[in-house]
């Protein structure tokens, strides 16, 4: 039986509209074996929690450069708790200013990559730490 391929959610909460970054992601993970589900600009936290439950995602990746991430980050949190999302890796890339990333990391973020993090590095740390099964 063939191995289960990684199901991640890429998706673009808040206003930002530049999503150069998000599709380049997106193919990196689509080129590494990874089945990739790209919900596009503006979505809503409630937007990426329901398109995460839909798509049984084993990884959610939000990727923010507007500087809203500290509120729109801690709202998809708790919608994914809410919903009880369960063992869901969840990744954040963008601009995120160190003090922020710890506050991230403290609510649960596993991952943060900033401008200039390698596809090598995203997509290793996808499969290192997605929870299998």
């Amino acid at each position: 039986m063939p191995e289960k391929k990684i199901r991640v959610l890429i998706a673009k909460p808040g206003l930002d509209g530049h999503d150069r970054g998000a599709k380049v992601v997106a193919r990196i993970l689509r080129d590494a074996g990874m089945e990739v589900i790209y919900t596009g600009l503006r979505q809503t936290p409630e937007m990426v929690v329901a398109a995460a439950l839909q798509e049984d995602v084993d990884v959610i990746g939000l990727s923010i450069l507007s500087g809203a991430h500290m509120t729109l980050i801690p709202k998809v949190a708790e919608l994914a708790k809410e919903k009880d999302l369960g063992e869901v890796l969840f990744l954040v890339g963008g601009i995120i200013p160190d003090d922020d990333a710890v506050a991230l990391r403290e609510m649960g973020i596993d991952g943060i990559f900033g401008p200039g993090a390698s596809s090598e590095e995203i997509a290793s740390f996808i499969t290192e730490n997605v929870k299998k099964g």
